[in-house]
């Protein structure tokens, strides 16, 4: 495997151990980055290093510290902070097992792909895919990574397995707190069924590959535009859609009522299958149109 291992330890069940190695699941986006650069030069913007009072410093003088006070610090060297004994550097423990669906989706983070380190592995390592899968559980324990120890789960994946990092409790916010103001009101019937309609009309597999980066896009769009344009500036011109205020959502239902017009709701095809033949509208009849008098 030509990526190098973020991780290497032992899952460990019980009395079992298994080697394995960890690998990110992901990776960055082709995102723009940008420079400071002085204008009148042309020059990048560089920067230093410095103490008060003293100036630029050298890397080897700097050392890691904890504030106990205003202007006070604990100097810590990082073989001491390396030599933390900590038993989930090594070893990803299961202490528990839980149904996917009791884990709130704000608390998971990153994901991992997890592989059994050698060929000896491998057999513990499908045994306990295998026992996940026919269990429909998630396990959790508790890894130390990069200097950090994450709360972690262990699921099933296709031949190997996922790892996904989790927020602990006191890094997630409470939604109350945000939610409460949001009224008990139920939506009009009508409205709802539309909504449905517009939801079903759309629902489809999900496919990563139909989404990408549109300002990435824009931005590198701009860059080229910017080079031929030599130094010229360039203002896109302001977007002029709907904004979000209450009167656009009320638009935007009264379109959708609009577009939906001449198909039976899914609420009423229900409740009277047999009465849809005869509900079908009669083709309009024009009038002729009147004669000019003379």
């Amino acid at each position: 495997m030509a990526a190098r291992a973020y991780w290497q330890g032992q899952i460990r069940l019980a009395l079992v151990s298994i080697p394995v190695e960890i690998y990110s699941a992901t990776k960055s986006g082709a995102q723009v980055s940008f420079h400071q650069i002085h204008e009148p030069s042309g020059q990048r913007i560089k920067y230093e290093k410095v103490a008060p009072g003293v100036g630029p410093v050298d890397p080897d003088e700097i050392m890691k510290g904890f504030e106990v006070e205003k202007g006070e610090y604990v100097l810590l060297d990082q073989d001491e902070i390396d030599a933390v004994k900590l038993e989930s550097k090594k070893t990803l423990e299961l202490t528990q097992f839980v149904d996917a669906s009791d884990i709130d989706v704000l608390y998971y983070e990153k994901p991992y792909f997890v592989v059994p380190a050698d060929d000896l592995a491998e057999e513990a390592f499908i045994v306990l895919r295998e026992a996940l899968k026919r269990t429909k559980k998630v396990g959790l324990g508790q890894l130390a990574m990069r200097g950090r120890e994450y709360v972690v789960s262990l699921k099933p994946c296709g031949r190997g397995m996922v790892l996904e990092t989790l927020r602990y409790a006191d890094e997630v916010n409470k939604a109350q707190g945000y939610f409460r103001d949001i009224g008990d009101a139920k939506p009009e019937p009508e409205l709802l069924e539309l909504a449905e309609a517009l939801i079903e009309k759309k629902s489809g597999a999900f496919d990563p590959r139909e989404f990408h980066d549109r300002y990435v896009d824009a931005l590198k769009d701009l860059i080229e535009r910017k080079k031929k344009a030599r130094g010229r500036k360039i203002i896109e011109d302001k977007d002029d859609g709907g904004g979000r205020s209450g009167s656009n959502v009320v638009d935007l239902m009264a379109a959708l009522k609009k577009s939906m017009e001449g198909k039976a709701a899914p609420a009423a095809a229900k409740k009277a299958p047999a009465k849809k033949p005869a509900a079908a509208a009669k083709a309009p009849v024009r009038k002729p149109a009147a004669k000019k008098r003379a």
